[in-house]
């Protein structure tokens, strides 16, 4: 009798941790598309911050907002040259990340997705840095740099903008091919401009900010541009081959895209500060960020021209 009970147990716990997985795996965009930073930490916080979320019927937008609130805060703690303040910002900038992952993950779990969470979504991390750049400024001239530092500050936080679009937009189309339009939030400026007048308010500005976001991706992507043009024009383009030739190509790319986004940027932000030269955070975002932005568009863009001289040849 103890055995029966025992084998039971067992199978009980296997069907609890097959449901827990296929539960974590529904809340991703896609394990290709995940950093591992992300997987081991900040998606398994996520998921209990949005199971938590769900019960208490709180919106994805609403923690959206929350982790604004808070990353902004972690960021203007960055001004004073104080270690341990510094770690509480720190501390805080990765709770508000995490509640940044919880966001998508708990529009995909209650299925409660819309664009305006999308965009909100999109530039919460704008606001962080934003917060942190004019932070680290006020502290370095403060401590008796030149107001010219704000020069370096502004190419390095416009350098962040293009580096997180990018990003973006070759994450998306990575999960347009792999998922379809069920699985993506792939977008084009010219169907986001068609519906600027939708909206009123805070959400017209959100959406005008976006559409400006979209053509910041298309016009650094141009061979991109006739290669999407050519998929929806011509349907019969889009072959399983070509399909499984794209992602096949694009997949070792995906490691390139998570690199320039948030978790690189902030660990050297916490190395910076801990050494306190947080100078070397403006020149990381312009001389080691960029660099490798550029090598991304110029494989996506290589790979894009590629690929429709050939189809044209034939």
């Amino acid at each position: 009798m103890s055995n029966q009970v025992e084998e039971q147990l067992k199978i009980d716990e296997q069907e609890r941790a097959q449901a827990a997985a296929s539960e974590f795996a529904a809340s991703l965009k896609s394990r290709d598309t995940e950093e591992k930073i992300d997987i081991w930490f900040y998606r398994p916080i996520g998921l209990r911050i949005a199971k938590a979320c769900a019960k208490l019927n709180i919106t994805p937008n609403t923690v959206t907002i929350t982790s604004i609130y808070i990353g902004v805060v972690a960021g203007i703690l960055f001004y004073w040259n104080n270690i341990w303040i510094n770690i509480v910002g720190m501390l805080l900038l990765i709770f508000a990340n995490s509640l940044d992952s919880a966001d998508g993950q708990l529009a995909r779990l209650t299925d409660n997705k819309s664009r305006f969470g999308r965009i909100l979504d999109g530039i919460a991390g704008d606001f962080w840095f934003g917060a942190i750049a004019i932070a680290l400024s006020l502290r370095l001239i403060n401590e008796g740099w030149s107001p010219l530092v704000w020069i370096l500050a502004v190419v390095s936080g416009f350098s962040h903008v293009i580096q997180s679009a990018m990003a973006d937009y070759y994450r998306n189309l990575y999960l347009y091919f792999l998922k379809g339009d069920s699985g993506s939030e792939f977008d084009n400026s010219k169907e986001v401009e068609k519906q600027i007048n939708d909206f009123t308010g805070i959400r017209r500005f959100a959406m005008k900010t976006y559409h400006n976001y979209t053509k910041i991706q298309e016009s650094a992507s141009p061979w991109l541009q006739k290669f999407l043009h050519k998929l929806r024009t011509e349907p019969d383009f889009m072959t399983p081959e070509l399909r499984a030739d794209f992602l096949m190509a694009n997949r070792p790319l995906m490691k390139y895209t998570n690199i320039i986004q948030f978790n690189t940027r902030v660990i050297f932000l916490f190395i910076w500060l801990f050494i306190g030269q947080p100078w070397l955070y403006f020149l990381f975002d312009i001389f080691i960020l960029n660099p490798i932005m550029l090598f991304l568009i110029n494989r996506q863009e290589s790979y894009c021209k590629k690929t429709l001289k050939s189809v044209n040849k034939n």
